[in-house]
């Protein structure tokens, strides 16, 4: 009977840094994958400033510095009646060393912390293994049934399992947590068009025919996300590939000798965009965090970041109750105590983000009901510092702080290594 201390299914940013922090503090940690490898695009692959920090104090900085990566410090969006870019949002403002968003592919972040945390021994990581099913004794979750990749299935034990397998999430079809469901105006549409070395640097939005576009810097390309009204996906492809084209460019005029590099719908991925939470996280024996607590829409771009602050206070909150070698209710509910207000108020701020400014453009509509006004509360920031840090922080921290168990701290590089291989990535 194979047996481990805590079950992590799904091996996405949230339950590496989760599995991560309890390996460094002596817990036993089995994450199952199940792909193969971390090699997927259009993943959210943004390094927040909290992620930074917590990398620092894990003293991974150094390593951390030689991924390949860009930094983006600012956040620009098209208000008023031409559409002209302001920045609403300067990283830059906030305290160093950290005041930017490293851009860094997932699977090269993901592969950094499975090769750090493979250092533990109380570390294992089953790629190509799906989590099928909950064992559940007596009312409680007491592991998983799983399945891996060349058909063996077998049963795995814990004394906690964490799901941060995403808003597919098994766990989700456990009626009795209850999930609560917002509407949402917008699908995505992502896809990559060449960068210069003339073109603007940072995030930078863009608004068509009923679409907005986000635009991430990724050093020799953009990242481009398209949000097109909700369902029209079907309809839009219909439509013909010229004609999006031909309304990306009218959108954002700098680029429009550019978009004939997108030759084929099949390099369009659709993102079905969903605002939801399970009303409980928890049952006993079983712990859902990340997207699997909470699918986040992709406004404000902070998805991963709450994720993984999810993590670090899981991690905080249990390393000792797994330790002694006995979670009760009271402790997985803990958690949910602690970060679920920070769910809300994100939430809540992504639905009025919705519902001011994605929602009237789409249908061809002035956000915030008035340009003039959508204009001035854009430029506001720029008038006050402690205003133009709102935010930056927020994008930057989120709501609430988190930081890791005492026990999963390392000592740092010497900050002459840490700086070394800031110069080294700057912008």
């Amino acid at each position: 009977m194979e047996r481990t201390t805590c079950c992590v299914v799904g091996g996405g940013p949230a339950g590496m840094v989760l599995a991560l922090l309890l390996a460094r503090a002596g817990v036993a940690v089995t994450v199952l994958e199940k792909h193969g490898d971390f090699l997927r695009d259009f993943r959210g692959d943004t390094v927040h400033p909290s992620t930074l920090v917590l990398l620092d104090d894990l003293g991974l900085a150094e390593g951390f510095a030689r991924l390949p990566q860009r930094r983006v410090r600012t956040v620009q969006l098209p208000v008023g009646a031409d559409r002209s870019p302001v920045t609403v949002a300067d990283l830059g403002v906030l305290h160093g060393p950290y005041n930017y968003v490293a851009m860094v592919p997932q699977w090269d972040l993901l592969d950094f912390l499975s090769d750090e945390a493979r250092r533990e021994p109380s570390f294992e990581l089953r790629m190509s293994t799906e989590a099928t099913s909950f064992l559940v004794e007596g009312g409680r979750v007491t592991g998983v049934r799983y399945r891996t990749a060349d058909g063996r299935v077998g049963e795995l034990r814990a004394l906690l399992t964490v799901a941060c397998d995403g808003r597919g999430s098994l766990a989700r079809t456990r009626p009795e947590l209850g999930l609560r469901r917002f509407s949402c105006p917008m699908d995505a549409w992502w896809f990559r068009l060449p960068r210069r070395d003339g073109d603007p640097r940072g995030l930078v939005g863009g608004a068509g025919d009923r679409f907005l576009t986000a635009m991430i810097d990724r050093g020799d390309y953009w990242q481009c996300a398209a949000l097109i009204p909700k369902g029209t996906d079907t309809e839009r492809r219909a439509a013909g590939l010229d004609r999006f084209r031909a309304q990306y460019a009218a959108a954002v005029p700098w680029i429009a000798d550019r978009t004939q590099h997108l030759r084929s719908w099949d390099e369009v991925k659709l993102l079905d965009v969903r605002l939801d939470r399970l009303r409980r996280w928890h049952r006993p024996g079983l712990l859902c965090i990340g997207d699997a607590a909470h699918a986040m829409s992709p406004v404000f771009g902070i998805g991963i970041n709450l994720a993984v602050e999810d993590a670090v206070a899981t991690a905080r909150y249990l390393t000792g109750p797994l330790s002694r070698g006995s979670v009760g209710l009271c402790d997985v509910r803990g958690v949910q105590r602690r970060r679920r207000p920070t769910t809300v108020v994100t939430q809540t701020l992504q639905r009025m983000a919705h519902a001011g400014f994605i929602a009237p453009v789409l249908q061809g509509r002035p956000p915030l009901g008035n340009v003039d006004r959508a204009r001035r509360l854009a430029t506001l920031p720029a008038g006050a510092r402690w205003i133009r840090r709102l935010p930056a922080y927020f994008i930057g921290y989120g709501a609430l702080r988190e930081r890791p168990p005492a026990a999963a701290v390392r000592q740092n590089p010497p900050a002459g290594l840490r700086k070394a291989g800031a110069a080294e990535h700057g912008q």
